[in-house]
Formats: C-alpha cells, sequence, structure tokens
C-alpha cells in the first residue's frame, strides 16, 4: 500500500480515528474530512486511490458524496456505516461502491477488505477495448450477452453494460464455469479474496445488481439461485 492515498470521510471522530489508523499503518497517506462538501472541494486536489465512506454525514448524503466521486473517479470506495439494512447496502452498491462494512466492525476486518479491493484489476468496466483482445477471453452467454475478460466489457445486444469492478468479477467468476453451481463461500473468496468471516449476503446483492443491470438490455435469465448454496450461471 506505499505510495497510496486515502480519503476518510466521516462525522464521527472515534470512528474516522480508527479508519485512519488502519489506513496509516498499512502505507496509506491520509487525508480526512468530517463532512462532504469539504471532501468534495478537495477531491481533485488530493486524488485518492481510496476512499472509505460513512452513509450518514452531518451536512450531505453518503450516497450522493459516492454519485459525485464516481462522476471524476475511478477510486475504490468502501462505504462504513450503522445502517446496515439489506436497502441502504443496495443502494451503496448501486451508487458505485466497491464494499460495505457495517458498524462496528474489526480493524483486521477494514485491513484484509482493503487489501483485496487492491488485488483487483485497476481498469474499469467502460476502459477502451485493446485492438488485440483474444478470441479466448470472450464468453458469450447467449440472449445477446458478450463479456470480454479482457477489456472488461460487458455488452447485451451490441449495448454496454456499466459494472462495477466487483460486479464484473461476480459476473465473470459465475460466466466461466455454466451450468456449475458456485456457492456463496467459494464467490467470497474468488471475488473478494479473503478467507475472513464476510457476511454472505454481500454476494446476494451484488447478484441483484448484476441480474438488474442486465435484464435492463435483455430478456434472459443468465444466473439463478440455487437455495441454500449459491448461483449457477446458465446460457440463454
Amino acid at each position: 500500500m506505499q505510495h497510496r492515498s486515502a480519503l476518510v470521510i466521516d462525522g464521527d471522530e472515534d470512528s474516522k480515528a480508527t479508519v485512519s489508523g488502519v489506513l496509516g499503518r498499512v502505507g496509506f497517506e491520509v487525508r480526512t474530512a468530517s463532512r462532504g462538501h469539504t471532501a468534495l472541494s478537495h477531491l481533485d486536489e488530493i486524488q485518492p486511490d481510496l476512499v472509505v465512506l460513512d452513509l450518514s454525514l452531518p451536512d450531505i448524503d453518503g450516497l450522493e458524496v459516492c454519485r459525485r466521486i464516481r462522476s471524476s473517479s475511478d477510486c475504490y470506495v468502501v462505504f462504513v456505516s450503522e445502517r446496515q439494512d439489506e436497502i441502504d447496502l443496495l443502494l451503496g452498491l448501486e451508487a458505485g461502491a466497491d464494499d460495505f462494512l457495517g458498524k462496528p466492525f474489526s480493524p483486521r476486518e477494514l485491513q484484509a477488505r482493503v487489501a483485496a479491493l487492491f488485488r483487483r484489476p485497476r481498469s474499469s468496466s467502460s476502459a477502451p477495448r485493446p485492438a488485440d483482445v483474444s478470441r479466448e477471453g470472450r464468453i458469450e452467454g447467449g440472449g445477446g450477452l458478450v463479456l470480454d475478460r479482457h477489456a472488461r466489457d460487458v455488452e447485451v445486444n451490441g449495448t454496454p453494460v456499466e459494472l462495477t469492478r466487483t460486479e464484473f468479477d461476480l459476473l465473470t467468476a459465475l460466466a466461466t464455469r455454466p451450468g456449475v453451481v458456485v456457492r456463496r463461500q467459494d464467490l467470497l473468496r474468488e471475488v473478494w479474496e479473503t478467507e475472513d468471516a464476510i457476511d454472505t449476503h454481500l454476494v446476494d446483492v451484488h447478484v441483484a445488481n448484476v441480474r438488474r443491470k442486465l435484464r435492463m438490455h435483455g430478456e434472459a435469465r443468465w444466473i439463478r439461485t440455487v437455495r441454500g448454496v449459491g448461483f449457477r450461471f446458465d446460457a440463454a
């Protein structure tokens, strides 16, 4: 994590100090803000590699802060919040967050989640397509779904589908095993790259986001839930 910068936005001084301490110990140069407007006004100056953001800020909702960050930055965003209802988790991920931690959380869990994020490719699904992409990276899921692992592009019926890094990695993990039931725990290990205990509900929420975005452009049902086990990718 050396030579990386982080921005911690949290109105709770104790929480802000805890997060800043964890990130500082693993090598981040940390800047903090207690208000969303203050953080956004300095975003271009800071150009963080990571933002840790509380959902509940004293001046502006954390979801709106995340959306504004996403309009100009591809940095990693981790929400931290005492609001742990499914709707809050879903809205946070839809706003462009890469991960979500419920308060209280252990410093070790935060460190593991951040380390996992930075082991992933940094390019987004909207990156330009290289001219020499090989056919080996192309997955055709039927029903107009085409996934390019090299360019990290997804299209349905010729229309680009904007997925976050996590959503793309999750879809890839399933699409490369058509017809195979993949357990939630295995998806956590592969996509989130951690052996630490994480609420498997996080996987369900991300899958729901992927399904919703794919169905905006096609009628097929590519990802099926296998009750009590995990998920299966079925080519349309």
